[in-house]
Order: structure tokens, then C-alpha cells, then sequence
């Protein structure tokens, strides 16, 4: 007599449920994190661009806001008050971008992600 393995029904509809609860929570997490790549991808492009000593701090962040960040994504989480540009003890700059994003889940349930990223500013004098 010949005994048949396999999975059972119930076995079959849990294994569901799990795959679906992964599946659920990326679809939530994914795009949060695609639009944290294409930041970075923007804070390179500002970062490598030929700037200016004497760039000043809000004219790195109107550059940023307008014309790189707007190109790349749509974020209402990320704003001008959440970049910044801090010198280094080497006498180069650094530009930073730290926000939160807040993603429902389930119910009352939700995900608190926070990006950070910093980038060295390539600086160059002006020419004389």
C-alpha cells in the first residue's frame, strides 16, 4: 500500500496567508525606498556638479529643490528644512538629507522609515 505525501489543504491556504503578508508590506515599503534611491541619485548629481566656493548654503538648497529633486520625485515628505549643508574639518562641505516617511499599514499600524543620506560636496575656487 502506496502512502500519498503532499500538502494539505490547510497547509496550502497558510503558506498563503504568509506569502501574502510579505507581498502586502512590500508593496508598501517599495516605492518609500525607490523614491530614497532617486534622492540619492539627485544628491549625487548636485554633489558632483561643479559648484562654486562661494556658493552659499540656500542657493545649494533652492538647486536642490528646484530643479533636482522636482525631476526625480514627487515627495511631499521631503522639503528644503530637511537638507543641509555642513563643512568638514578638511576644509570641504557636505551635503545631507535626513526625513521621515510615515506609510499606513493595517489599520492604526504604521511604518516609521527614516532616510539619511550625505553626500561630499566637490567644491572648486573661482577662477581668478
Amino acid at each position: 500500500m502506496k502512502r500519498q505525501s503532499g500538502i494539505t489543504l490547510i497547509g496550502f491556504v497558510i503558506i498563503l496567508v504568509i506569502a501574502a503578508f510579505f507581498i502586502y508590506t512590500a508593496m508598501k515599503l517599495v516605492p518609500a525606498y525607490m523614491d530614497y534611491l532617486n534622492v540619492s541619485k539627485a544628491l549625487n548629481t548636485v554633489a558632483t556638479q561643479s559648484t562654486s566656493g562661494d556658493m552659499s548654503v540656500a542657493e545649494i538648497q533652492r538647486q536642490l529643490d528646484t530643479q533636482q529633486l522636482s525631476q526625480y520625485f514627487a515627495d511631499e515628505d521631503i522639503e528644503a528644512k530637511n537638507i543641509s549643508v555642513a563643512s568638514t574639518p578638511n576644509g570641504g562641505s557636505t551635503l545631507k538629507l535626513s526625513y521621515d516617511k510615515k506609510i499606513p499599514w493595517i489599520y492604526n499600524i504604521d511604518f516609521l522609515v527614516h532616510f539619511e543620506k550625505t553626500v561630499p560636496l566637490k567644491m572648486q575656487q573661482a577662477q581668478e
